[in-house]
């Protein structure tokens, strides 16, 4: 059961970083992509957020975005993480805020990784294949299996990105 408004939004407070306009000047700044910003790419910005301490702010965007998964808000709760209140967002609204990032990691498929648009400034780029949620079948406890799976590799990959970007 969702935790009610108000509850849900100081638990997002306390789990999410500023958005990148607000970020002090010293954190590198990283956008995960994926294609409706409903599932993968929050799971990762929550997840970077909460591992990095203030080294690291990440967002999250979708080219086409789409509703909040609750796949995505079930297996991040479980974890300690209330996203339930956050909203998704489209890749065009942060093109023309001419927010800067220091990496772009696209958490999608292949085809859709190439669709991505480049970001102004130098940004490093790179690509997490990842599964849709939106595409998984049976029942909730077998999608929700998978999805947790999905949260086990992004928190595995965040480990070692972490590990590459202090070099």
């Amino acid at each position: 059961m969702p935790a009610p408004p108000a509850r849900a939004a100081v638990a997002a407070a306390r789990c999410s970083k500023p958005r990148v306009s607000q970020v002090l000047p010293f954190m590198e700044k990283i956008l995960f992509v994926c294609i409706h910003n409903s599932a993968r790419s929050q799971i990762a910005e929550a997840l970077l957020n909460r591992m990095s301490g203030d080294e690291f702010a990440a967002e999250s965007v979708g080219l086409a975005p789409g509703t909040l998964n609750p796949l995505a808000v079930a297996v991040l709760n479980e974890v300690g993480i209330d996203i339930s209140a956050k909203k998704t967002r489209g890749v065009a609204e942060l093109i023309r805020s001419g927010a800067r990032f220091d990496w772009v990691i696209t958490v999608c498929d292949e085809s859709s990784a190439r669709q991505c648009p480049v970001f102004p400034g130098e940004s490093q780029r790179l690509h997490w294949s990842l599964p849709d949620p939106s595409a998984f079948r049976g029942s909730w406890q077998e999608r929700l299996e998978q999805t947790r799976a999905i949260r086990s590799t992004v928190e595995s990959k965040i480990r070692d990105f972490l590990q590459l970007a202090a070099r």
